[in-house]
Order: C-alpha cells, then structure tokens, then sequence
C-alpha cells in the first residue's frame, strides 16, 4: 500500500470512533430486553416453551460495530433471531412458524404495556419500545437448520466450518412461504459473528485479555467468555463504524442505492489483516476492500463466508445502480481519508471529512482527540508497506485492484 499517516490523523480517527460509540448502557439495555423477551418464551403459560426457544442478538450490535445515530429522530435497531429448537421444516410452513411467535410477541407488548403495535416486516416482527428508548428491536423467527446447510455444502464440495449453527428463516415473499417445504430461506448469523471474530484475530485475542485482567483487578469475577464482542474494540471494528458513517452520509438522499452494511462488514472483514491502529486499518482496509469481490463474467459475487452459495451483491444483477453506487462511494472514502491522514491539524481533517461524516461528529472529535506531537513535529506513522515520510503528500490507491476476480468453481 502506497501512503502515509500522521500520529495526528491515528489521534483523530481514534477520537472519531469516540464519537460514534453508543454508550455501553445502550448494549445492555438491548441485551436486557432480548433476555426479558426470552424469559417471556418460557414461562409456564408460553405457547411455545416446549418448542425450546432460543432467542439472541445478531447483527451490528452482536460484533460491536453499532454507531450513533445521527439524529434524535433516528432508533437504534437491535436484531435479534428467534429460533424454536425442537422444530424442523417438516413440521410446518414459514407462516405457520412466523404466526406462531407472532402471537408471543404480541402478548408480551401487552404485558409489558408497550404502547406502539408490534409490526410485521418481511422476515421479522418489530417490538417498538417508547420514544424516549429510541431503539426498537427486529426478532426473526427461525428453526435450525444444520443438517439441511450441512448436507447443501457438501453436495457441492463447499466448506462446512460453520453450518453447525445454520438456521432456516422465514420471508413472506417467498413462493413457498405458505407450504410445508424443505425450501426455506437460510442464515448462520452465530457462524457469521464467529468468522468475524476469527477476522479481528490476535488483535481480539490480546485485547479481550486485557479487559478481563483489567475487571478482575477491579475484583470482578469474570471468564474470558463473559465478555461481549462489543466490549472488544479492535482496529477492525472501528473503521467499520467510520465506513458505515461515511456512508450513511453520501448516501443520506439515496437512502435505496446506499451499500449495506453487510457487504461493508463483510469485505473489511476480509481485508483486515491484523493492523494495530484504526488509521492504518482503514486505509489498508480501503485499500484491498475489492480483493472479496468476484465476477464470474455475469454478475457480482460476494460470498456469504459461512455458505458459499449466498450472495451478498444478489441485488446488483437486477440493480446495476447499486454496484455503480458501491465502486462510487469506495472511490470517495479512499480520497477522504487519504487526504485525512496526511495532516497534522485536527480542524483542517475536520474541514476534510465533514461533508462525508457530518460537521458536528468531525468537529467533536477534532475537539476531544488526543494532544499532538510536539510543534514542529510531523509525527508520520511507518508501518509495514507503508510510504516513507518523505512521501507523505502522495498517498494514493493506485495498487488497489480494480477488475474482481473470477470465482474458483463457483456454480
């Protein structure tokens, strides 16, 4: 990678990430309320209790990655999966299973006096909570699915490390929603989590330790297990959180074409190779971001890393507007941040970014990032691949490839 980045801009960008973390209060409010939900499920008159649920947080929320949202206006949205465990596909349809937790989580928003009606979406059922929570939570219905993910990958030779945690959802705009069918939509969010995990490394590894050391010093007692993703913040996570807010602004008019987080999750994820700072995550990040992306002559392919045959760009065959506004905003958070990180003056990175991440966020962390090197000092950041100081004014993505790569026996 051909570029540069001063102490100043490493100080900056960790002053960002500051600014868009929900306090923890938010993590555990929404852990508190998907357990509230749970232990619902099982009290004794529970319709569904014999049916084993087993209900958790997935998503931004379940790898640490949630960011403040930009308004007062704005909620924050917990997902959460719901799976009934002693169920299988042939026991009933989507809509029998959809319906069937439905009827649970109505009566516990009646329990709760939870004033705003529980919302059918295409796949979950949203619990709004009041204003003043400012979070609603999405919970998806769902059953194992193990056998059935494992079985798929293996007829077609494809790697079966994590369909031990597959599960079967459900969608109203499938064909065979209404039908008792082994045609079910699929997802792996605990195997997606668990390869995320696996992405941030030894960096996770040695920073969980701390947190742990740190809390037992405290003298809390505590396992290495006790502690959430979300309490880890690695170089990984953070700049997934700049990318997101870059891009919830550029696309602030365009709220359809937006990339979604998945696919910027996904392909950070894949190029994080262990960097130490957020500064030098994001830039090497931004730099090998296309590296995941295939194209098989067709179409767009960004694989699913936990099964192989779903594609996280489906929508860009049938939407080619959604992979030209992708390449777009890649284009534009590499000259961003690029520029970012040649300066040593936190108000002139604000004046940088503040069309892309929003002036009160820039200002705010131009405001609280850490004191700069001493004047005069350029303080550039070395690592490895990286530019030498003298260099420092062309940062560039000139070695970022620009042709994805054919998939290897992709069908």
């Amino acid at each position: 990678m051909a570029g540069t980045i001063t102490k100043q801009a490493e100080a900056y960008f960790e002053a960002l990430v500051k600014a868009l973390e929900i306090p923890r209060t938010r993590y555990e409010q929404a852990e508190k309320s998907y357990k509230s939900l749970g232990e619902w499920l099982h009290r004794d008159a529970s319709s569904v209790r014999n049916l084993d649920p087993d209900i958790f947080v997935q998503g931004s929320f379940r790898l640490g990655t949630v960011i403040r949202p930009q308004s007062e206006d704005e909620q924050y949205d917990v997902d959460c999966a719901c799976s009934l465990k002693n169920l299988n596909k042939s026991d009933l349809s989507q809509h029998d299973l959809k319906d069937m937790l439905g009827d649970e989580i109505k009566l516990y928003r009646d329990s709760k006096g939870i004033k705003k009606p529980v919302h059918e979406g295409r796949r979950c059922w949203r619990l709004e909570y009041s204003d003043d929570a400012q979070f609603h939570m999405d919970i998806v219905p769902c059953i194992p699915n193990a056998e059935g993910q494992r079985l798929l990958l293996e007829a077609r030779s494809l790697d079966t490390t994590y369909a031990d945690t597959a599960i079967a959802i459900t969608d109203n705009e499938e064909a065979a929603y209404d039908v008792i069918t082994d045609d079910w939509p699929r997802s792996n969010p605990r195997g997606y989590a668990e390869w995320f995990k696996s992405r941030m490394g030894d960096v996770f590894l040695r920073r969980r330790q701390q947190i742990l050391a740190e809390m037992r010093a405290e003298g809390v007692t505590a396992s290495v297990e006790d502690i959430p993703t979300y309490r880890v913040r690695t170089p990984l996570q953070s700049a997934i959180m700049i990318l997101k807010r870059h891009r919830d602004t550029m696309f602030a008019d365009d709220p359809t074409d937006k990339p979604i987080s998945i696919i910027i999750s996904s392909l950070a994820a894949h190029a994080y190779q262990s960097e130490e700072t957020i500064g030098y995550a994001l830039l090497s990040i931004l730099n090998r971001m296309e590296e995941a992306i295939e194209h098989d002559g067709t179409k767009y392919i960004i694989k699913n890393p936990t099964d192989a045959l779903e594609n996280f760009a489906d929508k860009w065959e049938e939407h080619p507007e959604r992979a030209s506004a992708f390449f777009e905003w890649l284009t534009q958070a590499r000259e961003d941040f690029s520029a970012a990180s040649r300066l040593v003056e936190h108000r002139r990175m604000s004046a940088v970014l503040a069309d892309r991440m929003g002036r009160d966020l820039t200002d705010q962390a131009s405001d609280t990032a850490l004191q700069p090197t001493r004047p005069g000092s350029p303080g550039l950041v070395k690592a490895a691949g990286v530019a030498s100081a003298a260099s420092a004014p062309s940062v560039s993505f000139a070695d970022a490839p620009r042709t994805p790569k054919k998939p290897d026996g992709f069908a």
